[in-house]
């Protein structure tokens, strides 16, 4: 056993983010394909909140629910990239007691917040097509502000225990996370004391927050479903649907990693650590980059937008 593996640490000052074990020598290897999907990730969701203030077509409860959503992308994904560039390419690895805790938090609060903009999303969809009159009564600048608070207070109240409760344990066995972000349960598995708590209390979250999230969007498509299918012609299904195309793809950019990261960090437990490590980075990226993909392909304003932004005027 190694020296730092016998050390005696009792809350130590800083920890150590090892980056991805055993694939040293491949870092810089490593930080190409994601250095390539923060930058498209931070172009992206830029332009896209460029856009939607700048045309004011675009000036409505949907769009102002992906504004949301692209913030929570943006600072998801700039609360982990440039600490693991940092780790890959100037073996930067050390980062504080209090700041560990801090990533942690956002990591979390984030990933919860961008599950509940999906929800609200879905609830856009739904009384835009199955109560069209009222969506404007139903949906107002005040109402958005409120259904927007409460999603980030859910975030925050629901993570707030996991920095928290991770603080409280005694850190004395090592500093060293075999990872290349503070996740919840790659700390606090590095605790001395009896954990259980902090375990129940993250599988409680992961639980309630993934199927109750997923619940929510499915009560609300199969209404969608059942009212687009009450129309009389196939081209206004068709034209129905698309509406609700970039959502959908959305949810699954979001839902399919994360359900992914969540079977491989609890069920596969003969997996290579190095895969884990990677699957949770790529968690973390996809999303936020493949959401300005999807609204910039899938919808025409933002599309029409996007061109106009990036090709030259003609004189």
């Amino acid at each position: 056993m190694s020296d730092s593996n016998r050390s005696v640490f009792t809350n130590p000052s800083t920890f150590i983010l090892l980056g991805v074990p055993g694939l040293e020598g491949s870092h810089v290897w490593i930080s190409i394909p994601f250095c390539g999907l923060y930058a498209i990730a931070l172009l992206g969701n830029l332009a896209i909140l460029f856009i939607i203030k700048m045309e004011p077509r675009l000036h409505e409860p949907m769009y102002y629910f992906l504004c949301m959503l692209t913030v929570t992308d943006l600072v998801l994904c700039t609360s982990t990239l440039p600490k693991t560039l940092s780790i890959f390419w100037f073996n930067s690895r050390e980062i504080s007691f209090s700041g560990c805790f801090t990533q942690m938090f956002f990591i979390h609060s984030l990933t919860v917040m961008e599950s509940g903009y999906c929800v609200v999303m879905a609830f856009d969809r739904y009384v835009a097509i199955c109560d069209p009159l009222r969506h404007s009564t139903i949906l107002t600048n005040s109402m958005m502000v409120k259904i927007g608070l409460a999603v980030a207070l859910r975030g925050i109240i629901l993570i707030l225990p996991f920095p928290l409760l991770a603080i409280r344990w005694p850190y004395c066995r090592t500093n060293i996370i075999f990872s290349t972000h503070c996740k919840y349960m790659s700390v606090v598995s590095l605790a001395c004391g009896d954990i259980r708590i902090s375990s129940y209390y993250g599988l409680f979250v992961a639980f309630a927050v993934m199927f109750l999230d997923l619940f929510l969007i499915a009560v609300s498509y199969t209404q969608i479903l059942r009212a687009i299918f009450r129309l009389p012609t196939k081209d206004a299904r068709v034209k129905t649907f698309g509406t609700c195309s970039s959502h959908l793809l959305a949810i699954l950019a979001f839902n399919l990693p994360a359900l992914f990261t969540f079977l491989t960090q609890y069920f596969g437990q003969n997996m290579p650590h190095h895969v884990h490590i990677i699957v949770a980075n790529v968690y973390l990226l996809v999303p936020p980059m493949l959401n300005p993909i999807i609204y910039g392909v899938r919808t025409k304003q933002i599309r029409d937008n996007l061109v106009q932004l990036f090709t030259p005027r003609k004189k």
